[in-house]
């Protein structure tokens, strides 16, 4: 899969565009993904992602870098031997579209803030 755009509240990958929070998988996309609280990321908001046993995750906090990955979860990501990368949307864009190729990436995708 390749990120072919991203801006504030819409991204394009593999020539669709999508106006809602993401998570890319090597195989899909899951186009409407929602967090329990919004703006903080929660262990039960990644249980798919865990389940499909990625080498790197990839957490793109949103344009502005408002969602905020609580330590608690970069602890449960990491017992579950998650190589983890955030930062900021456009940035996790970036580093998803370089990775491509090499290890299992799945990327989940904050579009807004």
């Amino acid at each position: 899969m390749k990120i072919e755009h991203y801006s504030f509240g819409k991204i394009v990958i593999d020539r669709k565009t999508f106006t809602s929070d993401v998570i890319i998988y090597p195989d899909r996309i899951d186009p409407s993904w929602w967090r329990r609280e919004g703006h903080s990321l929660d262990p039960v908001d990644l249980v798919d992602v865990v389940a499909a046993k990625p080498e790197i995750l990839i957490i793109g906090t949103g344009n502005s870098g408002m969602m905020v990955v609580p330590e608690m979860t970069l602890a449960f990501l990491g017992a579950k031997g998650l190589d983890v990368r955030v930062g900021r949307t456009g940035e996790a864009v970036d580093l998803f579209n370089e990775m491509q190729g090499g290890k299992k990436v799945i990327a989940a995708l904050h579009l807004t803030c």
